[in-house]
């Protein structure tokens, strides 16, 4: 951290600075300039107690950290970039990662159905929502239990990794016996609770970015997951909610490369939470895939007409079929297979 004393601050007051940075535990180093005196507080901010607090003091201008707030996510920790091996496959590295699957699983023939076609296009993980957060209390909730048998058989058939939401603590464990990455959600991107086991779980964290969360608190709950001993965390970023009322939401892919840039873990792009509009999905992949993001995670429907829940973002089988043909020349001017 530095402390920013104001300008002519007496000695006095610099003095007592000083104190209070040591008392806090860091060591204090005050490096005096023609019209005001810095001090660089040097210490492990993670184990002492915060130093904002000496704005309150007589003669101290503002207090900066010179660190991210998010070490352990911070790209500093890490220049060359986490790469995460999930199922055999790989986050982070040269090769482009696309998870598909229905928003929700409704059926054995339906899951099936998508598995076989989302393998074969190219896919390399299943999506499918066993418990499904609605807005509406009744609406359709998922097929919980029996969902996850159904994602397992899926896996046990094609090879395709697994990516299904958790909802809470107390289902963690279940999730994680079937799943090979635990989605956390948009609305409980800040369930602090809900972070902290998931991560204790051991599996990979899909952790999306809340729909109202500013950049620096989506990397902060990431922080959390690493912070308990879990390294292995991807990014997904799904769209925020903005004033714009023609779209389901604002994908943010600005957000993107500044995750991209601030962290060393794997981005990846949910296109169909990010407009909610399937018209839209595939622009939207090839501009993800374009700014060299790690992957995508798209919404896949054998009948989206259909489906129990999100009918309107989701594409057909035949349209991700088309889809990953024509991602191809974006995957390779990104450098990536």
């Amino acid at each position: 951290m530095i402390v920013v004393l104001k300008p002519r601050a007496s000695k006095a007051q610099i003095d007592a600075v000083i104190r209070e940075i040591k008392k806090l535990g860091y060591k204090p180093h005050a490096i005096s300039g023609v019209e005001r005196t810095v001090i660089a507080a040097i210490g492990d901010e993670r184990a002492h107690h915060t130093l904002e607090t000496l704005t309150s003091m007589e003669g101290v201008d503002q207090v900066m950290p010179v660190q991210r707030r998010y070490k352990l996510v911070s790209r500093e920790t890490n220049p060359k970039g986490t790469q995460l091996t999930i199922n055999g496959h790989v986050f982070g590295g040269k090769k482009f990662q696309v998870i598909a699957g229905p928003c929700s699983v409704e059926s054995e023939s339906q899951i099936m159905e998508t598995a076989r076609a989302v393998k074969k296009a190219g896919a390399t993980f299943l999506r499918g929502g066993a418990f499904k957060p609605r807005t509406s209390p009744y609406e359709f909730q998922g097929l919980k239990h029996e969902g996850l048998k159904l994602l397992e058989k899926a896996k046990a058939e094609t090879g395709l990794g697994i990516v299904t939401e958790v909802l809470s603590e107390e289902d963690v464990d279940l999730v994680a016996e079937y799943a090979d990455i635990l989605q956390i959600g948009a609305r409980n991107a800040q369930n602090f609770a809900l972070l902290i086991a998931a991560a204790k779980s051991g599996r990979a964290i899909l952790l999306k970015r809340g729909m109202s969360m500013k950049i620096e608190e989506w990397l902060l709950s990431a922080e959390y997951v690493l912070s308990h001993g879990n390294p292995n965390v991807i990014l997904c970023e799904r769209g925020i909610r903005t004033f714009e009322t023609l779209m389901r939401n604002t994908l943010d892919l600005g957000a993107v490369a500044l995750a991209k840039a601030e962290t060393h873990l794997p981005v990846i792009v949910d296109p169909s939470q990010g407009a909610g509009r399937s018209d839209l999905v595939s622009a939207m992949c090839k501009a993800s895939a374009a700014i060299n993001s790690d992957g995508l995670i798209i919404e896949v429907h054998p009948n989206p007409k259909e489906a129990m829940s999100d009918g309107a973002q989701q594409v057909t089988l035949s349209q991700f079929g088309k889809l990953m043909t024509e991602l191809k020349p974006f995957i390779k001017a990104a450098k990536r297979s």
